[in-house]
């Protein structure tokens, strides 16, 4: 199994320019001087995916009153993201990554263990950009269900 690229704690996070489901470009330098969580995730539409998203958009204004924005990152076509949103009232940023190249520079995309086999995917994953612009938090592999309670519970947002 090859290593994945990882950040971690104190890294720069690596800038981006993606398309959102409203066919905006939106960038992380847009974020300068704010907090912004940014997860990544495999499939709009998906189950855990959707729990995940929903979860965030239910607690978001919890996010808001921190100070942070959140954003979702998936390889969806803006499209799908656009029925993504609709689909479940989401009310968070949904961007776009068709090349994965975002993915794959902040480690969340590679090889992962799926059912004990060995594949090349999305690997599902959570960072905390200080306003700064370095990562204060971070987790890889993410377990969908529960995970935004355990973020608001655990890390200091």
């Amino acid at each position: 199994m090859t290593e994945n690229t990882r950040l971690h704690v104190g890294d720069p996070a690596p800038a981006f320019s993606l398309t959102n489901d409203r066919g905006q470009t939106v960038a992380l330098s847009d974020y300068a001087g704010r907090k912004v969580l940014v997860y990544f995730y495999p499939r709009a539409n998906t189950p855990g995916c959707t729990a995940e998203a929903c979860d965030f958009s239910e607690k978001l204004s919890d996010f808001e009153n921190a100070g942070v924005d959140v954003i979702g990152i998936s390889p969806d076509a803006p499209e799908a993201l656009a029925k993504f949103r609709a689909d479940h009232d989401l009310t968070i940023e949904l961007l776009f990554d068709p090349e994965k190249t975002v993915m794959s520079e902040w480690g969340a995309y590679g090889e992962k263990q799926n059912y004990g086999k060995t594949v090349v995917g999305v690997i599902r994953s959570t960072f905390l950009v200080g306003a700064d612009g370095t990562i204060e938090q971070l987790q890889y592999n993410v377990r969908a269900s529960g995970h935004v309670e355990r973020i608001l519970r655990d890390w200091p947002v």
